[in-house]
């Protein structure tokens, strides 16, 4: 199963029978948006081939323009069953989709980052004609991440993504009555899992009786069973989850020390017995919490030491090449002693969280933002991060969730109280979903209500560094500022005894002839000022006894940005031996 779960686009629900539709595609611009009036959905002409899911602005697309185009078309031929029942999913289109069969409107969707599917309807036997029309824009009311709104790249702001950049595929059903999701909810402290199931037809159950079925197992051997009745969407059912080993019973715990993660698997019955659907999945059992200013892993004091992570790659963009890349760099964070790391302006491929629950990488989940604050952006911003905090809510790797950063989108927070009471909102929705998981509201500076306090700091010269941080308390005071341009907290808002993390840090880059090429503060001759400068500024940090953690910046270089321990290749510009050892000691 392990395989399987590394190649399928959604690790924790997979079905028998799948086909992944990535490769080649037709393809069409439509610059002057005429393609609804002539009826494009009925099939494309003066097509050219593209490599889905790699945007047309990417070497990997095998297009490789990144001009704007704002209307694009894709075209696949599809070989099915009439009598099967299909299901066809997007796991994410930037940014408003419309999909046809054979002609007929299958549905649309708006938003970037999370996955969106279909049920195929109108299918015949042999070739069917799939289209895709994406719409997307410059507006920076619409969550934008790292995809720049202007003609050229600027500052930390990188070419833009249009249309299918992750996987397709289909899934092929017994029925047209299945399970649409289950949230999984571990309860550390009480050995259950709770699982909360919905059917992609709620009412149906109404109209007959069903039967739900779960199987918990470990290392292949049986955990517990539960079946019964199906009453109504999200029933929680509640399951053992302890395992016997030589007369003792426990709950195999997931850390990253202890990466453990039970097998599950879900069936849906009609009362005459006959199987509607089957899912296989997988989680994790850990327990995240705060107490007295500490974050805590299963009831233990959890040290982060996190590193930025913008998920770019040169040739393809946000799209990972393919999912040894994403493992490649997973293992290069482990390799430097960081124990996890912050998924920055970006939900990424599934897989990614796949390989972080089974490899015991930490990860916080940040949402991309928009560049306006009004009742659009408000809109389009909840809508998408509710349906993430659902999406990758089961995934045990995830321990926090960061819906904003940097007052981007909502630059007037410290004095508007509009700003303000959207973050709190914001923060309100997320813990209404997910109560257990951590939420900080605007990462880095003026944060309104948030579980952590979290700093960004790029002050190079240790010494300035140590002035900074030495009195806790004046640091911490509601009218403190924090540098010339930002506070610690918006108006109205104070410190309530929350752990404090400095989040983002360092960006050390070596000397660069290109004048467009930047890190922060003074750019480093040679590896020994480099390592001199990322020990000092360390050393600090870890020597503060109320501070509880950390998030260097950044894994690897990411086109003018070239602060990176890794260039965009991969390749380690410094002894990676060394930031293992300054990562892993403890000054304290």
């Amino acid at each position: 199963m392990k395989a399987i779960r590394r190649e399928h686009p959604r690790p924790q629900f997979i079905r028998e029978h799948w086909n992944i539709l990535d490769g080649k595609w037709a393809f069409r611009f439509d610059d002057e948006n005429r393609g609804i009036k002539e009826q494009w959905q009925q099939g494309l002409s003066q097509t050219v081939d593209i490599q889905v899911p790699f945007t047309y602005e990417t070497e990997k697309s095998g297009i490789n323009d990144q001009a704007h185009h704002s209307v694009i078309w894709y075209e696949k031929l599809l070989t099915l069953d009439e009598l099967k029942h299909y299901t066809i999913i997007f796991e994410g289109a930037d940014y408003v989709s419309q999909v046809w069969l054979n002609g007929q409107l299958l549905g649309d969707h708006q938003g970037a980052y999370e996955r969106f599917e279909f049920d195929l309807t109108g299918v015949v036997s042999g070739e069917n004609r799939l289209v895709v029309r994406v719409e997307d824009s410059l507006a920076c009311e619409q969550p934008r991440g790292k995809q720049r709104w202007l003609k050229d790249n600027f500052g930390c702001w990188y070419v833009q993504t249009t249309g299918i950049w992750k996987s397709v595929w289909l899934e092929e059903q017994h029925s047209d009555q299945r399970i649409a999701s289950v949230k999984m909810t571990p309860e550390v402290d009480k050995d259950q899992i709770i699982f909360e199931p919905i059917l992609n037809n709620p009412t149906t159950y109404l109209k007959q009786e069903l039967r739900f079925e779960a199987e918990i197992s470990f290392d292949g051997k049986s955990v517990s069973t539960h079946q019964g009745i199906f009453h109504h969407g999200m029933t929680p059912i509640s399951m053992e989850t302890r395992i016997k080993e030589d007369a003792c019973w426990g709950t195999k715990l997931w850390s990253p020390e202890t990466p453990h993660l039970y097998d599950v698997t879900f069936r849906l019955f009609n009362l005459e017995g006959e199987l509607l659907d089957e899912v296989f999945s997988y989680f994790g059992m850990r327990k995240i919490s705060i107490k007295n200013g500490q974050i805590l892993l299963n009831n233990h004091q959890l040290y982060q030491r996190l590193i930025l992570d913008q998920g770019y790659w040169k040739e393809s963009g946000l799209t990972p090449p393919n999912v040894d890349a994403l493992e490649t760099d997973i293992d290069r964070v482990v390799e430097m002693g960081y124990n996890g790391l912050r998924k920055h302006q970006k939900i990424e491929d599934e897989r990614f969280l796949y390989l972080c629950d089974e490899k015991g990488l930490l990860v916080w989940s940040e949402m991309a933002s928009t560049y306006t604050f009004n009742d659009q952006a408000v809109d389009n911003f909840v809508d998408e991060w509710l349906a993430i905090v659902r999406q990758n809510y089961n995934h045990p790797s995830i321990i926090t969730w960061v819906p904003f950063n940097e007052s981007w989108g909502i630059k007037g927070i410290e004095q508007d109280k509009k700003q303000q009471h959207f973050t709190e909102s914001v923060y309100y929705l997320t813990k209404t979903i997910d109560p257990q998981r951590p939420v900080i509201t605007n990462d880095g500076w003026v944060h309104t209500i948030s579980d952590i306090i979290t700093l960004h700091d790029y002050e190079e010269f240790e010494q300035l560094f140590n002035e900074r941080y030495a009195d806790k308390e004046s640091l911490l005071r509601d009218d403190y500022q924090f540098n010339k341009d930002f506070y610690v907290f918006a108006d109205g808002y104070s410190y309530e005894g929350q752990p404090i993390i400095i989040s983002e840090f360092g960006g050390i880059a070596f000397t660069t002839e290109k004048e467009e090429n930047w890190g922060y503060g003074n750019q480093v001759k040679n590896e020994q000022e480099f390592m001199d400068r990322f020990d000092a500024i360390h050393r600090s940090i870890q020597a503060l006894p109320y501070v509880t953690g950390y998030c260097y910046t950044q894994l690897t270089d990411v086109e003018q940005e070239v602060n990176g321990l890794l260039t965009t290749d991969r390749i380690p510009k410094i002894d990676l031996k060394k930031i293992k050892e300054i990562n892993e000691r403890r000054v304290k």
